[in-house]
Formats: C-alpha cells, sequence, structure tokens
C-alpha cells in the first residue's frame, strides 16, 4: 500500500477545499495511506504581533526565541492542528493530530542557537510513530515542531518536516503545497523535472526566492527514497513533478 505525503500551508481555508478532499477520498479508495504534515507561519506571525514579540526572519528563517517559541507550539497545537482534524472529521476522515512528543516522533537539533535561536533541523524520524496511526485506518495531522535528546522543543520548517517524514516512510509521492501552480521556465509551468534539471535552472537563476529551499527539500527526498515530489497549489493537480532521472522534453 502507497503512501503519499501532503505538506499544507497554515491557513487550511486556503487548502482544504472539496476538491481537496475528494482527491484524499480517490486516493485512500485506491489504497493509498495519507500523512498530512502542516505549516502555521501566517497565524504565528499574527499572534506575535498581537503580544507584541518582534518577528524576525533570518536567511529565510524565523528566529525563534524563548518567547516566540511558546507562541509557535501555541499556535502550531491549540490552534492550526485542531482546526485542521477538524475540518478532515466534518468530511468523514478519521484523524489524529501528532507532534514531536508522539512515541518520540521527530528527533532535531540546534541549527544555530545564537543566530536562530530554538529552529531546528531534524536527526531522525521515528516511524513507528506514524505507521501505529496509519495501521488504525487514521490520516495523522503532524505540527512541524522537533525535539532534542533532552527534550528541548524545536521550530522546524514544514517542507523539511514533510519531506524527512516522506523519506523515512519511503513514500510513493510527496506533495509541497505552494502558492503557484507549480515551478515556472519562459512563461510556462513545467510539468516534469529531474534533480539534475532543478540544478541547472537553479544555476540559471530560472529559480529564484522561496522556491529554491522548497526544491532544495524535494531534491533531498528524492535522493533519499521519496519516489516523485510535486510541487503544486492544489492535490488534484498534478503540478510540476520532480522526479530522480530523465531528462524531459
Amino acid at each position: 500500500m502507497g503512501k503519499i505525503v501532503v505538506k499544507i500551508g497554515g491557513v487550511a481555508s486556503d487548502n482544504l477545499t472539496n476538491n481537496f478532499f475528494e482527491q484524499i477520498e480517490s486516493w485512500q479508495a485506491h489504497g493509498h495511506e495519507i500523512i498530512i504534515v502542516h505549516g502555521g507561519g501566517y497565524y504565528i506571525t499574527e499572534m506575535m504581533e498581537r503580544l507584541n514579540i518582534p518577528v524576525m526572519i533570518n536567511e529565510g528563517l524565523r528566529v525563534t526565541t524563548e518567547q516566540a517559541l511558546k507562541v509557535t507550539q501555541m499556535v502550531l497545537m491549540g490552534q492550526v492542528q485542531p482546526t485542521i482534524t477538524t475540518l478532515f472529521q466534518q468530511q468523514g476522515f478519521g484523524t489524529i493530530g501528532l507532534n514531536a512528543s508522539s512515541d518520540n516522533m521527530i528527533q532535531g537539533t540546534f541549527i544555530d542557537q545564537e543566530k536562530l535561536g530554538y529552529v531546528g533541523e531534524i536527526t531522525e524520524i521515528n516511524p513507528a510513530a506514524i505507521e501505529g496511526v496509519l495501521h488504525k485506518n487514521y490520516i495523522p495531522i503532524i505540527a512541524p515542531l522537533g525535539m532534542t535528546a533532552n527534550g528541548q522543543w524545536l521550530n522546524i520548517n514544514a517542507d523539511d518536516t514533510a519531506c524527512k517524514i516522506a523519506e523515512a516512510l519511503e513514500a510513493d509521492a510527496l506533495y509541497l503545497l505552494t502558492d503557484v501552480p507549480g515551478v515556472k521556465q519562459d512563461e510556462q509551468w513545467l510539468e516534469k523535472l529531474s534533480i539534475h534539471e532543478v540544478e541547472q535552472l537553479k544555476a540559471e537563476k530560472v529559480i529564484t526566492g522561496g522556491m529554491i529551499p522548497k526544491l532544495n527539500s524535494a531534491v533531498d527526498a528524492l535522493e533519499n527514497g521519496v519516489s516523485e515530489v510535486h510541487i503544486t497549489n492544489c492535490i488534484e493537480c498534478a503540478g510540476t513533478v520532480i522526479v530522480k532521472e530523465g531528462v524531459f522534453a
């Protein structure tokens, strides 16, 4: 039974349309197991501004002070995850919200505590924590937080979290939902790309800005056992499909 990992943004109303749920239902009907990883940056920023906590970004990563980490945990696990879980349940899907403390599921380490504070990168995923939920026919809804060996919570990028989970589960497909239909070249949305072509387009400055870390995560996932990665703005559209090898016209 193939596994499909989907990373959605934190603004559930942007992603969780009727078409989205119909696609999930179709995948399940074809025997696929679904894993959802959610972001939440929009709501974290909103809450920090409301609490007059400065929002600082360093090289695309949110600088996470101790205070910002508490807000991040509160928003991801107390607001975003329950909202998404409820919407799935209203559509008739069985779901369970998971986080780093669920059977030591997401283990991590600091990237650079001096520069970024409590921002981490994943060192290990415990797939058994996720598979246990899948075996009960539930869809796990996973928050992008990690934990160090001594129990310190970490803020982790949601795309990276989805990629590492897809790698650990050897997923058939990974969908990274974004606000554009895929990767663009010469005013055309590309249907397929190989890893080699991704590197070429980066060198030619065709791929820039926020798409670079997304594609770097995609390449890592493909190099570590994921069959294909989709960059798209809706799961019912294939978007740009990235695969390990092959040259496409």
